[in-house]
């Protein structure tokens, strides 16, 4: 008999999550705001609904007798969807609202890791008024990032240096975060790290923790790591599980600090279920925590999830029970490389509403695949939403051959109105990353 499964999201780390949910064999019940055609094909019932609207998912669970639940983005986290569906009786891989606010408040997350000790840590200031924040920024004598204390999407972090130039801007972010109540209308200036920027996401169960492949995003909306902030534009993971700039002495450091992150939740009595992804710094002290996100990241999760060969059904099953087991995440040895088409001005003003089309067997054949992100369906054609809309992922023995594949691949996906960051998993961005590195640890 089938697992049901319920899934909610709409994006391609939904997509990516049901793919490899079906290729378990699992019977998948879909919620989402918008029709993505990935997910329809492989669930069994949709229901299009406001992914944080905890009643109408709840009953579409009671009416499909589904036995567990998978919450993709943070919103429905942030709403207590999971709560809801657990006192209905549906166990959930994904975290509670109490366990979620590792990445729904920033301050809960910085406080956690500071009361207990646990290394990565840096100094940070929280404010609920724009007067002690500006007040702070005048004085402090280290380069700050401003970020909303809630969520935004991945969209509101400016850092000093990059996107806040002077003081005079970094003085009329804080007041915009206020003024117009950005991620809660709180803010926490955070000490600017230097260093690069690495991905540690795991599956646990609130006790077993399974580490996934490392992963580089790339979340600057142009080539060269210039532009805005998005929420990422495309990202690479390595044959070995590991990064060309990062040892496996550093991975361990990281892997340690998530591990003990879910132990202090536990401890302080709400136990973490489901993926967990870890954003690090690494500097020249080793790595640094930048986030914690209760949840795979994106487009993290298509690298990942593309090579996931252990069974996501019973993964699920395991973290949602408390009975995972340490030999059920096996990743194939292969290199990925994912890049993001995304409707043109995304990041600034998206430009939604034009025609997309995908020629899914012309990027079968490059040794690629595809995920569906933002798009809807108007008739027979697809149409682009306001955020990424087709994440394209490149599969080889090396991370040169991923990013061909994925290249050859982008040329089987055609829409006028969008844009791609062409240099993500390039040699030569990757070169760079490497000579930064040394450059950082004074080699």
């Amino acid at each position: 008999m089938k697992v049901k499964i319920l899934t909610v999201g709409g994006g391609a780390r939904e997509h990516a999550a049901v793919e490899a949910l079906y290729r378990s064999g699992a019977e998948i019940y879909a919620v989402m705001k918008n029709a993505n055609p990935g997910i329809e094909a492989r669930a069994t019932e949709i229901l299009l609904a406001d992914e944080t609207d905890v009643d109408k998912i709840c009953e579409f669970a009671i009416n499909h007798f589904v036995n567990y639940a998978f919450i993709g983005p943070e919103a429905p986290l942030a709403a207590g969807v999971v709560d809801a569906l657990e006192n209905i009786g549906i166990r959930c891989a994904s975290p509670t609202k109490a366990a979620a606010r590792i990445e729904t408040s920033k301050t809960f997350m910085r406080e956690l890791v500071q009361k207990h000790g646990i290394s990565g840590n840096i100094r940070f200031a929280t404010f609920d008024n724009a007067e002690g924040a500006i007040e702070y920024v005048k004085h402090v004598d280290h380069k700050l990032a401003v970020k909303p204390v809630g969520l935004t999407g991945g969209k509101g972090v400016k850092v000093q240096g990059d996107q806040l130039k002077n003081l005079d801007e970094t003085i009329a972010y804080i007041n915009q975060i206020f003024a117009d109540s950005i991620g809660g209308g709180k803010v926490i200036l955070e000490e600017k790290l230097e260093g690069e920027e690495f991905t540690q996401m795991v599956f646990t169960d609130g006790e077993t923790v399974l580490p996934m492949p490392l992963v580089q995003d790339h979340k600057r909306a142009y080539e060269g790591d210039l532009g805005p902030n998005t929420g990422g534009m495309g990202s690479y993971s390595d044959k070995d599980g590991l990064l060309p700039f990062i040892t496996a002495a550093e991975r361990r450091q990281a892997l340690d600090i998530v591990k003990d992150i879910i132990k202090a939740l536990a401890d302080e009595g709400c136990p973490y279920r489901g993926p967990m992804y870890g954003q690090f710094m690494l500097t020249k002290d080793g790595p640094k925590i930048i986030e914690i996100n209760a949840r795979f990241g994106d487009p993290e999760a298509m690298n990942v999830l593309t090579v996931l060969e252990s069974d996501f059904a019973t993964l699920v099953k395991g973290m949602a029970t408390g009975k995972l087991k340490n030999d059920q995440a096996v990743f194939a040895s292969q290199a990925t490389v994912c890049k993001y088409v995304v409707p043109r001005g995304y990041g600034v003003h998206p430009e939604p509403g034009h025609e997309i089309n995908v020629n899914a067997a012309g990027i079968q054949q490059c040794g690629a695949v595809f995920y569906y992100g933002s798009v809807d369906k108007q008739g027979d054609k697809l149409i682009t939403g306001t955020s990424r809309s087709v994440g394209v992922v490149g599969l080889g023995d090396t991370l040169y051959d991923a990013e061909q594949n994925c290249e050859k691949a982008l040329t089987y996906v055609k829409c006028d109105a969008c844009a791609i960051r062409h240099d993500i998993g390039t040699q030569a961005l990757l070169q760079h990353r490497i000579d930064h590195m040394k450059q950082i640890r004074g080699q």
